[in-house]
């Protein structure tokens, strides 16, 4: 029996994320883990995408390896936003944000060459994909109060050298917490060297209405994550974007694998974008709902609950992991992380469901 010692002993010491259980999905559930939008593409849109596939797309045929039609859409949703003059240049496109992290530490910090700072609770993505390269993550904490960033310990870690901090990540709005990034948190972001890449994940830019992408110019050494995952309802086709600097925007596509992105993916992506004005209506709704949760939530005793910027809530209780499987039985899922729960801004009848059943639970214990 081999002993698979070829594999790096390293990652042996890594949690592997840990996403929904996959196989078939139980349409009863309310589906309130993974921020995902509550609303399906409409079928006239999936519609367009059947008859484009049938009629226009190649199989046999490699996809746009430059992404340039999609990079131009891109731009010009970008520049509409964000009080920016961003080009095909400032982009580049990944399966996922997740690619698109993976290749920012492999162009910063592989051979021992950096860490990278990270406020906890975050995103997990940013540490599991820095161990796996053998790259050193620097954790600090965040307030208790409001989960903003511990700023003073943020700066001991970077002064600190034998730290050798090349990337900070940080999520605006953050997940799983929900907060925005402060004016003190931007004012420190505008502090920091050049020598410095910061990365601003604005994976909910959509809800937050809140970006920092009209600063980059100021600011080369910045680069802003944003994806069609949450707002624009393309989870299951994977596409995320970068907007920076060109030179980082360079090193990118350099290590980028070329078709990363099928030709459909591409083509939805597009045809979301095209028509954005109908798939992003139902942000008010989703804000609406939102402030909904929070306001019933916020005043159940024994209950910690923080404003949110995002499309999605987090809570602390007593019992977070007990709380959760309670609401799995009822017929809700929720994401027990970070010693809470994240619970996804779902459709109306969703989110009612599931403040009722937290009430119920809570009354109970």
């Amino acid at each position: 029996m081999s002993n698979f010692s070829f594999i790096r002993p390293q990652l042996a010491k890594i949690k592997a994320y840990t996403p929904h259980p996959g196989g078939k999905v139980n349409l009863n559930l309310d589906r309130l883990d993974t921020n995902e939008s509550p609303y399906d593409l409409s079928q006239e849109l999936k519609q367009k995408l059947a008859s484009i596939y049938q009629n226009q797309i190649e199989t046999n045929r490699y996809p746009d390896g430059s992404h340039y039609h999609l990079k131009q859409a891109i731009s010009t949703y970008v520049n509409e936003s964000g009080n920016s003059n961003i080009t095909l240049d400032n982009i580049s496109v990944g399966n996922g944000s997740d690619e698109l992290i993976r290749s920012l530490l492999i162009a910063t910090c592989l051979n021992n060459s950096g860490s990278i700072l990270v406020a906890d609770p975050t995103f997990s993505m940013y540490a599991i994909l820095a161990e796996t390269l053998g790259i050193n993550v620097v954790k600090i904490g965040r307030s208790e109060t409001d989960f903003s960033i511990d700023l003073d310990s943020a700066n001991q870690a970077i002064n600190n050298q034998n730290n050798q901090i090349k990337v900070i990540f940080v999520v605006h709005p953050n997940s799983p917490t929900g907060n925005a990034l402060t004016p003190q948190e931007k004012d420190w972001l505008r502090s920091i060297s050049e020598e410095i890449l910061v990365v601003i994940d604005e994976a909910y830019f959509e809800f937050s209405q809140d970006t920092l992408v009209g600063e980059l110019k100021e600011h080369p050494n910045w680069i802003i994550l944003r994806t069609f995952s949450k707002a624009f309802r393309l989870a299951s086709l994977r596409v995320g974007y970068a907007i920076a600097h060109p030179q980082i925007i360079s090193a990118l596509e350099k290590i980028r694998l070329p078709y990363n992105l099928p030709s459909f993916t591409q083509t939805a992506a597009l045809l979301t974008l095209t028509e954005r004005e109908s798939i992003l209506k139902t942000i008010p709704e989703t804000i609406k709902e939102r402030e909904k949760v929070y306001s019933n939530l916020s005043k159940i005793s024994g209950i910690k609950i923080c404003p949110s910027a995002g499309n999605f809530v987090f809570l602390q209780l007593k019992n977070n992991e007990e709380m959760a499987e309670k609401l799995k039985q009822e017929g809700t899922l929720v994401r027990h992380t970070c010693n809470g729960l994240r619970i996804t801004i779902g459709t109306p009848e969703e989110n009612d469901r599931t403040i009722k059943r937290i009430i119920r639970f809570t009354e109970k214990s």
